[in-house]
């Protein structure tokens, strides 16, 4: 570590749960984050700026002029291009120290099995049903720990789901894949913009401990926020030994396969 990663990174450093050696292993980490939109923004803007060495953003949104009230990694003057484009720009203006991979694709159960792989943690903030179950079976195969976070109208909720521990449930024990959920979109019920911004803070928080293997993360705990009255809950998580996805019957992330383990 030189001597302006040492400046950069002092007020980390200070902290005896993080020191030189847990910095040391941010800089050397590489997430996986599926959204660059409201949750996504935090998320990627502090990652970079806490030095993950790399970070993967996968989406492929464009800005849009509707985006700016909430997803603060964007600006006016980004308005057409693609997110990840515009995420990657904010983020290496804050660190250019940061290897930004930035992916304008939607991904599919195959290409996130590599992504997955390829990464130390994922971080969930997609806006649709379908694409957090493909990211968890992914997470589930590949034992990877997923920071899931949703937010819509005044009401948010964020956990972990840590496959690398076998009493922590995955996220299709507390949302099976065969519910039938509507995925209530921004676009249609609308969002308090700071909403985003303290879920999205919280996952980048689970995240980085994840990384630096520090504190005690939210693996078998769902919070979540009520924003109109500013008041937290806490359920407790229980991983369902009957999941299609993590239990012992589970289907496989690549074929679609059932596999006993």
């Amino acid at each position: 570590m030189n001597d302006d990663q040492l400046l950069r990174y002092s007020r980390h450093i200070l902290l005896d749960a993080i020191g030189i050696e847990g910095q040391r292993r941010l800089m050397a980490a590489h997430a996986l984050v599926i959204g660059a939109g409201g949750l996504g923004s935090p998320v990627l803007l502090f990652l970079a700026s806490a030095g993950v060495g790399t970070i993967t953003v996968a989406d492929d949104d464009s800005v849009d002029l509707t985006n700016l009230q909430r997803q603060i990694a964007h600006r006016s003057s980004g308005i057409g291009q693609p997110k990840v484009q515009s995420a990657a720009a904010a983020m290496t203006a804050i660190n250019p120290e940061v290897r930004v991979v930035a992916l304008p694709e939607r991904t599919d159960a195959q290409r996130l099995c590599v992504l997955v792989q390829e990464a130390d943690v994922v971080i969930d903030c997609s806006d649709n049903f379908a694409t957090r179950q493909a990211i968890n079976a992914a997470c589930v195969a590949h034992a990877r720990p997923l920071v899931s976070g949703a937010a819509v109208q005044f009401d948010g909720q964020v956990s972990v789901y840590d496959a690398r521990s076998a009493a922590s449930p995955c996220y299709a024990c507390i949302f099976p894949p065969e519910a039938t959920l509507q995925d209530a979109a921004c676009a249609t019920m609308g969002v308090f913009a700071p909403l985003v911004g303290i879920i999205g803070s919280v996952q980048a928080a689970e995240a980085l401990k994840l990384l630096i293997g520090t504190g005690t993360s939210l693996a078998g705990r769902l919070q979540m926020l009520d924003a109109g009255t500013m008041e937290w809950s806490e359920i407790r998580l229980s991983r369902d030994p009957n999941c299609t996805v993590c239990g012992p019957h589970r289907r496989d992330a690549n074929a679609g396969d059932m596999t006993v383990p």
